[in-house]
């Protein structure tokens, strides 16, 4: 997921570049969108891993 967010942030900079603000402020959103719903889903697995009292593995 961080992978598509890193991907709508190199399109976001290459249209900012060539000078399409629309598309470029469009496709900025979209990846901190979907850098928040990553950090998020983070968030929730690492509290159940430790509700669960699982070790981690390495």
């Amino acid at each position: 997921m961080l992978g598509w967010a890193i991907t709508f942030l190199v399109v976001a900079l290459v249209a900012a570049l060539f000078g399409f603000g629309g598309i470029a402020g469009t496709a900025v959103e979209a990846a901190k969108l979907i850098f928040f719903v990553a950090v998020v889903l983070f968030a929730i697995s690492a509290v159940i891993g430790l509700m669960r009292g699982r070790s981690p593995t390495l």
